[in-house]
C-alpha cells in the first residue's frame, strides 16, 4: 500500500520493516552485558594499545608471572592510565588498599596541577603511580609503630587492574596498592596474600615438575567467594540504633513464622530485590566482577550472589568491592543491605563460603579428579596435601574466621561448627580408603538417575553428596571453606590456605624425592606417599552430622581435634610458636607483624563487644524502659476490676523489674572494662558483658510480647524481615 503526500510516495509496508530492523538493532539485555562487563577496568587490551610494545611485555611479566617490576616504565604506565581514566571522566585518582581494619581505604589526589599564570595541567607521574604516602596513624598496626609514627606507605600493586569508581559528580581512578610502614612491615591484608601465591607457587612447581610439568609452569590459587545478606526496608534500619551501631539486632522477640515453612529458598525473588540486584550486577559486570549466581537464601529478607573462580588476589579485591557495590546500592532501592553474620537471633546468618583451588597458568585444575580420579595421582597427591595441611594447621584455619559477630555463626544450625573437619564425598573418601588398605581401584562411581517419567531426560550424578555441615568440603574440584563469615575480608583466610598448602605440599615433594632417591618408581613412591598421607591424617575426615553432640564429643575426646569455640580461643592460637615458624619460613609473615594481627584483632574484638554492650543500654535505658513503664500507666487507666488488667500488669510489672535489674548488672560490666591490657579487656567483653546483655535482652524481648503495639518503640522482625 502506498500513501502520497507532499507530492511523495511514502511505502508504508517499507516503513514498518525498516522500523522493525531498527528496532531489533537496539543491543539486547545479554548484549549489554558483555558490553559493559570490564568497561571501567583497565584491562590488558587497554593497556596493550597505550602502551609501547616493550613496556607492555615487562608490566605483563610483572603481572602474569610475579617478576620483578622494572621501574623505569613507571612514567609511561601512569601516563597510560591517566589518559584512560580522564576518558573515563577521571578527575582524581587513588591508591586503593585494604587496612587490618577488614575493610578498604582510598585517600584521593587530583590530577590538577597549576602551572602559573592562572593556567593547570592534567598530569599523573610514575612517581606518584609506585608510591603514596598515607598518613598511617589512625590505621590498627598492633604495635608495628607508635601513635607518633604517622608515615605510612602505598605501592601500586601491578598484579590487580586498576579501575573506576563512579559517582554522581564524576569518577576516581582506583589503584589497587599494598600498605606498609616506615620501616617496610606489612599494614594490610594484600601484602600477606601476595606473598602466600609466591609461597605456594614456590612449593607446588617442584612437584609438578616431578609429574612432567614444563619448567615456565607457574601456580597460583584460585578462588570464587560466595556472598550472603540480608536486605531490610531503610526506615526500620535508622529506628534500630542497634543496626546502625553494630550491624545486628540487639533486641527482638522471635517471629510467629520465621523460615520454618522454607518456603524463601531459591523462591521467587520479589520484584523491587530483583530490580536492586540486576542493578548491582551491571555495576559488578562493569568492575570486572564475573558474578553467575543469585537467589534467595534460607532467612526471609536473606540473599546470596556469587562469582565464578578467579586468580585469587584479584578475587579478594572483587569481594571488597562487591559489598561496597551492594551496600551503596541497596540504598538507591530504599533497602539497607546487612553484611553482618547474624544480624538477626533464631534465623539462619550470613557466611561467604570461600571455593578455593590451585591452578596452573596453562589453566589446569590441580584439584580436578578427571574421569579416573582413582588413578589420577597427581590429583590424589595434591588432595592428600590438602589434607594434612587443615589436619596440622586446624588452629589457623579456626583463627583466620574469628572474630565476634561470627561467633554468633559458627556452631549454629546453618554453618559449620567450630570444630574443623573436612568432607570428602562417598567416592573419594573410598578411593582413599582402598589406597590405605592396599586395595586399591575405586568402589562407587558416578551414573545416571532415572526420574520415573520418560519425557523427563535421564541425568548425571555424582558419586558423592553434598555436605553442608562441614567447614572444608571437598566439592568436585575444589575446597568449599564454609567458616568464612560474611562481612570479613577473604584476603586473610585466602592467605592460611595457601600458607598451610604450600607448606604441605613442600614437605610431601621431600618425602617423594626421598622414597625416589632410595630406587622407588614415581607411580610407586606416589601410591605410598599418598597412602601413609592418608592414614596418618584420616582423623581430619568426616562426612557426617557436624552438627551433632556425638560428633563433638568424638572430634574433641577420640580424634584429638581442636574445639576452639570461642573467636578468642581461636585468637590465642595465632601467635604459637608453629605459626610463627611457619610464616616466617615461607616469609609471608614475619614474627612482629603476626604478632601484631593477634593484637588487632583482640582489640577488634573488644571494641565491637564493646560497642554492643553500651548500645544495649542505651536502647534499654532509653527506649525500652520507658515503653514499659508508660505501658504500666496506661493500664492504671483501666476500670478497677478488670482481671486482664490486673494480670497484665503484674506480668509487666514483673518483667520490668528484672530488666532494671539487669540492666544495673550490665552498666557495671560496662563501666569495669576488665584490665588495661586489650587482651584482658577482650576477655572481660566475652565473659561478662556478653551474658550480661543476653539477660537485658531475655527481659526486653519478654517484654516485646507484652506492651502495646503501638508503644513498642522499636521496628521488630515481622516487619523488617517481611516487609519487602
Amino acid at each position: 500500500m502506498t500513501q502520497t503526500g507532499n507530492n511523495q510516495d511514502f511505502d508504508v509496508n517499507s516503513a514498518a520493516r525498516n522500523w522493525r530492523v531498527e528496532a531489533t538493532a537496539q543491543p539486547t539485555p545479554s548484549e549489554l552485558v558483555t558490553e559493559k562487563f570490564a568497561s571501567d577496568v583497565l584491562t590488558v587490551d587497554q593497556l596493550k594499545t597505550r602502551l609501547s610494545k616493550s613496556a607492555f611485555k615487562s608490566l605483563q611479566a610483572t603481572a602474569e608471572r610475579g617478576e620483578t617490576l622494572d621501574p623505569t616504565i613507571a612514567d609511561t604506565v601512569a601516563l597510560a592510565m591517566k589518559s584512560w581514566a580522564m576518558e573515563m571522566g577521571a578527575t582524581h585518582y587513588t591508591h586503593w588498599f585494604q587496612p587490618l581494619t577488614g575493610g578498604t581505604a582510598e585517600k584521593h589526589d587530583s590530577f590538577l596541577n597549576p602551572a602559573g599564570d592562572g593556567v593547570a595541567i592534567m598530569s599523573f607521574s610514575g612517581k606518584e603511580l609506585i608510591q603514596a604516602e598515607p598518613d598511617a596513624s589512625s590505621f590498627p598496626s598492633g604495635g608495628l609503630r607508635a601513635t607518633f609514627e604517622a608515615r605510612g606507605y602505598t605501592a601500586w600493586d601491578p598484579s590487580s587492574p586498576a579501575f573506576v569508581i563512579r559517582h554522581a559528580n564524576g569518577a576516581t581512578l582506583c589503584i589497587p596498592s599494598v600498605f606498609a610502614s616506615w620501616k617496610g612491615e606489612a599494614l594490610d591484608l594484600k601484602t600477606p596474600l601476595l606473598r602466600s601465591i609466591e609461597a605456594l607457587n614456590k612449593a607446588v612447581t617442584p612437584a609438578l615438575k616431578l609429574f612432567g610439568a614444563s619448567e615456565g609452569t607457574r601456580v597460583t590459587s584460585s578462588l570464587g567467594a560466595e556472598q550472603e545478606y540480608f536486605l531490610i526496608a531503610e526506615e526500620y534500619y535508622y529506628r534500630r540504633p542497634d543496626l546502625v551501631m553494630s550491624g545486628r539486632t540487639l533486641f527482638g522477640a522471635k517471629p510467629p513464622r520465621g523460615q520454618e515453612l522454607e518456603d524463601h529458598y531459591f523462591g521467587a525473588i520479589p520484584d523491587r530485590i530483583l530490580s536492586f540486584m540486576t542493578d548491582a550486577e551491571m555495576q559488578l559486570y562493569a568492575l570486572g566482577i564475573p558474578v553467575k549466581t543469585r537467589h534467595n537464601e534460607v532467612a526471609p529478607g536473606q540473599f546470596e550472589v556469587a562469582p565464578i573462580f578467579e586468580n585469587s588476589n584479584i578475587a579478594a579485591d572483587h569481594q571488597q568491592l562487591m559489598m561496597q557495590v551492594l551496600r551503596n546500592t541497596a540504598r538507591k532501592y530504599g533497602l539497607v543491605c546487612l553484611m553482618h553474620e547474624k544480624p538477626f537471633a533464631g534465623i539462619n546468618g550470613s557466611g561467604k563460603h570461600c571455593n578455593w583451588s590451585m591452578a596452573t597458568d596453562a589453566g589446569e585444575n590441580l584439584l580436578d579428579p578427571g574421569e579416573t580420579p582413582d588413578e589420577n595421582m597427581q590429583f590424589l597427591f595434591f588432595t592428600s596435601a590438602v589434607l594434612k595441611a587443615v589436619d596440622e594447621h586446624q588452629d589457623l584455619l579456626r583463627a583466620c574466621v574469628a572474630s565476634a559477630s561470627n561467633d554468633h555463626r559458627l556452631g549454629a544450625a546453618e554453618a559449620p561448627p567450630a570444630i574443623i573437619s573436612i568432607f570428602l564425598g562417598s567416592e573419594l573418601s573410598d578411593i582413599f580408603e582402598r589406597l590405605a588398605s592396599g586395595q586399591g581401584g575405586r568402589g562407587k562411581a558416578a551414573g545416571l538417575m532415572g526420574l520415573g517419567s520418560r519425557v523427563l531426560p535421564e541425568i548425571p550424578i555424582h558419586a558423592g553428596d553434598r555436605n553442608r555441615t562441614s567447614p572444608f568440603a571437598f566439592t568436585g574440584n575444589k575446597f568449599e571453606f564454609r567458616a568464612v563469615g560474611s562481612s570479613q575480608s577473604i584476603s586473610f583466610p585466602i592467605t592460611v590456605m595457601n600458607a598451610i598448602v604450600a607448606d604441605s605440599v613442600g614437605h610431601l615433594v621431600e618425602d617423594l624425592q626421598a622414597k625416589m632417591e632410595g630406587g622407588a618408581a614415581l607411580d610407586a613412591a606416589l601410591a605410598d606417599l599418598v597412602r601413609e598421607t592418608y592414614t596418618k591424617h584420616k582423623r581430619i575426615v568426616f562426612d557426617g552430622d557436624g552438627y551433632s553432640d556425638e560428633w563433638h564429643h568424638e572430634a574433641e575426646h577420640t580424634r584429638g581435634l581442636l574445639n576452639l569455640r570461642t573467636a578468642l580461643d581461636a585468637v590465642e592460637q595465632l601467635h604459637s610458636p608453629k605459626n610463627v615458624e611457619l610464616f616466617g619460613k615461607l616469609e609471608i609473615l614475619n614474627d612482629r607483624e603476626l604478632a601484631a594481627r593477634q593484637e588487632i584483632m583482640y582489640d577488634i574484638y573488644f571494641k565491637t563487644v564493646n560497642i554492643e554492650g553500651e548500645t544495649t543500654e542505651y536502647m534499654a535505658q532509653r527506649q525500652i524502659l520507658p515503653a514499659a513503664l508508660a505501658y504500666l500507666a496506661a493500664l492504671k487507666d483501666v476500670p478497677e476490676g478488670s482481671r486482664a488488667a490486673a494480670g497484665v500488669s503484674r506480668e509487666v510489672g514483673e518483667v520490668t523489674d528484672k530488666l532494671y535489674d539487669a540492666l544495673q548488672a550490665l552498666r557495671e560490666q560496662n563501666a569495669a572494662q576488665g584490665g588495661e591490657e586489650v587482651h584482658e579487656k577482650a576477655h572481660h567483653m566475652r565473659d561478662a558483658v556478653l551474658p550480661a546483655m543476653n539477660e537485658v535482652r531475655a527481659c526486653a524481648d519478654r517484654l516485646e510480647n507484652l506492651i502495646d503495639f503501638k508503644l513498642w518503640p522499636l521496628p521488630t522482625y515481622r516487619q523488617m524481615l517481611f516487609v519487602k
